[in-house]
């Protein structure tokens, strides 16, 4: 996979390749979008010139350009499940259901969302089908746009900053290498281990008392 985008680096298919991988994701929770991101930002950032302020100058234009990429794909991405679901309604809910991850995230995440609100939805952005489970149920339950939009749009920066940076910092560390990729995706399955055992742990605290 490094080798495959690295001979895309530079070019517009980059931000293709991602951009739809990080919208269908929301509906195909097993497409690696985060590890496309972070590949594309390894291979980007593992590459340069014997130019060295040239060359930071470009990786900083390519790390910010795939940052809004993947922001804003996440984003379009939950609108579109978001806006579907608003109007399949039960359908979906049938659908999430079918699903034995995104039903058992469901379960998992349900009581979180209606207790923590906005924030609960940044970290759901990095737990696994979080945010599907997150996109989908806002629709279901017919959650206005003003309420979900924004803490949407705030956790696709996030999870798209962070996604990026560690594919950038491997890279710059280990080069474009299997290696640095390897290490960046573990780093963002725990970031996502994390998150899931966070919005959990109010469930198990409630259920301990």
């Amino acid at each position: 996979m490094v080798e495959s985008l690295g001979s895309l680096s530079g070019t517009p298919w980059v931000y293709v390749i991602v951009g739809l991988s990080v919208v269908l994701d929301v509906f195909v929770p097993i497409l690696p979008s985060g590890v496309l991101v972070i590949t594309a930002a390894t291979t980007a950032a593992g590459s340069g010139t014997a130019d060295v302020a040239s060359s930071g100058a470009n990786h900083l234009a390519e790390m910010a350009s795939l940052v809004l990429c993947a922001a804003t794909a996440s984003v379009l991405g939950d609108l579109v499940a978001y806006r579907l679901a608003w109007r399949g309604g039960d359908r979906f809910d049938r659908a999430i259901g079918r699903s034995r991850r995104l039903s058992a995230a469901q379960e998992r995440l349900g009581a979180a969302l209606i207790r923590g609100g906005g924030p609960i939805v940044v970290l759901a952005r990095f737990a696994p089908a979080g945010r599907s489970v997150v996109s989908l149920g806002a629709g279901v339950a017919h959650r206005t746009a003003r309420e979900f939009l924004p803490w949407s749009a705030l956790a696709g920066l996030v999870w798209a900053a962070y996604s990026v940076s560690l594919g950038y910092f491997g890279g710059q560390w280990l080069g474009a290498s299997w290696v640095s990729t390897a290490l960046s995706v573990l780093a963002l399955f725990v970031a996502g281990s994390v998150a899931a055992y966070v919005v959990r742990r109010p469930e198990r605290e409630t259920a301990a008392h």
